[in-house]
């Protein structure tokens, strides 16, 4: 079980890492002025997006939801930390996808955006992490 653990910490990490950059290379997207400028932006977007975060997000889940059903659902069931951290978790997914659907965005040519709402959503993966870091942690309830 410790190697299921540290493999979920692992995809979880890389996945944060681009919840965290994603949002941040959209502030300087819609900064961008220049044709060549934006055309590099969509290639790393769209690497991140689809070769970092979206393993890291699967693979999170994956492990994840093995170590639920390996350490026996029916006695975390009852637990009310594992339901908000589910639940934060599947918010957590919602703002993956959103995400998504900025990159098509702005891969269409069609954001509608300034920086300064890029910069507050840079700020929403830091407040799931800490809640979620803080129920795994403390099982608290």
């Amino acid at each position: 079980m410790p190697w299921l653990k540290a493999l979920h910490l692992i995809s979880m990490v890389t996945w944060f890492a681009g919840l965290f950059y994603l949002p941040r290379l959209y502030v300087y997207h819609a900064q961008c002025e220049d044709t060549p400028g934006r055309e590099r932006f969509k290639i790393m977007e769209r690497k991140l997006f689809y070769g970092i975060m979206t393993p890291g997000a699967v693979l999170t889940l994956v492990f994840g939801l093995w170590m639920v059903f390996a350490y026996a659902w029916e006695m975390y069931s009852s637990m009310a930390w594992l339901h908000l951290k589910l639940t934060l978790v599947l918010l957590l997914i919602v703002y993956h996808v959103y995400c998504g659907k900025l990159l098509l965005d702005f891969r269409r040519d069609r954001n509608r955006h300034g920086h300064v709402f890029y910069r507050w959503l840079n700020e929403v993966p830091v407040l799931f992490l800490i809640a979620i870091v803080l129920l795994a942690t403390l099982k608290p309830f």
